[in-house]
């Protein structure tokens, strides 16, 4: 018997999985909630971009979690010895940094910072850098337009270089005081492997890649003359960053004694390199070449991968083109919603009395188009096409008839739309999606929402046979780092053939509805364009009235 470890930390928590290697059946689980903040998360009531956590949340996590998840297992089974734990692997939230000290400390593990928001973690969600990110954009346009081919044009505010020049910016103390600033996906795997001096990491390539512009086409990180014309500290920062990356078939290093005797597991374990919770979560959910994978929850992730042996065209709006940030080999390519879970819960926690069991159960008697209400899936701002943090949600349609169960479902149509989006922007540039695999809570605790999605994108939607996809993925990261002779494996493909599998419910598109549908995403993407593109000039006089054209034959 051969068991992995796979950590996964999200938004608000971090959950901890036991899985058997051979078929990747989930021997155990457990979940910690970040103590810190607002459900896990800092918060300002001034500024509605911050968004921050402590460190120590995660560190905690890790004993919190393990050992619950191995007390668990041994009940679960007689056999399980946590001596047959052959590997971990580590999957987070990004691009989630953290400033640290030359020996790899959190500032905000330090008394002098422990209080400063700036000290700790600036969550994934954080989007105080939507300025700095504006001009990061606008310096790479002019003066290094390949930065932004490989990242969809626009440098985001939820990324890297941003987060870090807006706190030199607001907080130079806090700047000053950090030698670097260290992923949280990096940190992880190196505090257990006690690699946490920044020279001693081993960068992820997904993060790298992704969320800080890293490409072996110009020598790695942006140079540094770049970002000394943006801020001289910020060019003296690179020298302290890195220079190669790893994909997550490298090894991190091997779990620390210390760390060892905290979880009752061996010394040696061999402790995969970090990535980031959506790409791993696509490796969990049996991602390969066609395949559309999407982690649904508070945000969206929609994560494909293409064979990097053949030439790729660079796809304005995405999050990304990279060369083994998902599975080695092959282009990860990611896309995404800023807020999907995150506008239902707004609606319920603010707007609503009901809750999500029963705004979903009257929003599914409601027909397609019957409310007369479009829209827009802005409420964290756009990810993906547009990449603009600034825009806002919005809701077309209303009137003093209109029920939050009504509201409820145009929220849940707008994601589908947005989703829609996605898959037309991947297939106008060449990348077929001829399959979709869901995961995450939302799409296995809702089947009126995956209807919809089939519904709107015309497409089946499968769900991935895991509850826990992100930590299934790092576990399997795990048995991969672990290799054959440890009970694991020697790539991905096999491991994923043994570990992976799709539940047996799946939703077809509904005929009707999806005719409906097609003239419903017609009104959302004036929208979309109108409030979208800087340049639009879009006329919208026809909107309401076409919405109460479809809501009177809905209704007739």
């Amino acid at each position: 018997m051969a068991y992995t470890i796979g950590l996964d930390y999200g938004t608000n928590s971090v959950r901890c999985i036991i899985v058997d290697v051979a078929d990747g059946n989930e021997l155990a689980a457990a979940i910690y909630e970040y103590e810190t903040g607002d459900a896990g998360i800092i918060l300002d009531s001034s500024d509605h971009n911050l968004a921050r956590q402590n460190p120590a949340d995660y560190v905690k996590g890790i004993e919190v979690t393990v050992t619950q998840a191995i007390a668990k297992a041994k009940k679960a089974s007689k056999d399980f010895d946590p001596a047959s734990v052959i590997g971990i692997g580590i999957d987070t939230t990004g691009s989630t940094p953290l400033p640290v000290t030359q020996t790899g400390r959190p500032l905000a593990m330090l008394d002098e910072f422990k209080d400063n928001p700036n000290a700790h973690a600036w969550l994934w969600k954080d989007h105080t850098g939507y300025a700095e990110a504006a001009e990061i954009t606008q310096l790479a346009e002019k003066q290094h337009p390949e930065y932004l081919a490989k990242c969809g044009s626009t440098y985001s505010s939820e990324w890297f270089f941003s987060k870090i020049l807006h706190c030199l910016r607001t907080d130079p103390k806090v700047f000053d005081a950090a030698y670097t600033w260290v992923e949280c996906c990096d940190y992880i795997p190196a505090v257990l492997t006690g690699t946490e001096k920044p020279e001693k990491i081993k960068p992820s390539r997904c993060a790298a890649g992704h969320k800080a512009m890293f490409n072996a086409g110009w020598g790695g990180l942006p140079a540094k003359d770049f970002l000394a014309n943006l801020d001289p500290k910020l060019g003296m920062l690179r020298d302290r960053l890195y220079t190669e990356t790893y994909t997550v078939d490298t090894k991190a290093g091997d779990l620390t004694a210390e760390w060892a005797a905290k979880l009752g597991l061996k010394a040696g374990i061999p402790v995969a390199v970090g990535a980031f919770d959506a790409h791993l979560g696509a490796v969990g959910s049996g991602i390969a070449p066609g395949k559309l994978v999407k982690i649904i929850g508070t945000s969206t992730c929609d994560m494909l991968v293409a064979d990097s042996a053949q030439p790729l065209a660079d796809i304005p709006g995405i999050c990304g083109i990279v060369d083994g940030s998902i599975l080695p080999g092959f282009f990860g390519l990611e896309a995404g919603q800023s807020a999907v879970g995150d506008i239902f819960n707004w609606f319920v926690n603010y707007v609503s009395s009901d809750s999500h069991e029963a705004l979903t159960e009257k929003a599914a008697k409601l027909k397609p188009g019957q409310s007369g209400l479009l829209a827009l899936d802005w409420n964290n701002g756009n990810r993906t096409i547009l990449v603009d943090q600034r825009l806002t949600g919005l809701l077309l349609g209303q009137t003093l008839h209109t029920k939050p169960e009504e509201i409820y479902r145009a929220l849940i149509e707008a994601t589908a739309f947005g989703a829609l989006t996605i898959i037309n922007r991947f297939e106008e540039y060449g990348v077929t999606v001829s399959e979709v695999v869901n995961c995450g809570g939302i799409a296995e605790k809702n089947p009126l929402l995956m209807q919809i999605y089939a519904d709107v994108t015309g497409r089946e939607m499968k769900i991935s046979r895991s509850a826990q996809s992100c930590a299934l993925g790092s576990a399997i990261a795990g048995a991969v780092v672990a290799g054959t002779k440890a009970g694991g494996y020697n790539n991905f493909a096999d491991a994923q053939n043994a570990m992976c599998g799709i539940k047996d419910i799946t939703f077809k598109p509904i005929a009707e509805n999806r005719q409906i549908y097609e003239k419903l995403y017609a009104l959302y993407k004036q929208l979309h364009d109108a409030f979208g593109l800087a340049d639009s000039s879009a006329q919208l006089g026809n909107l309401m009235k076409q919405l109460l054209n479809i809501k009177d034959a809905a209704n007739a």
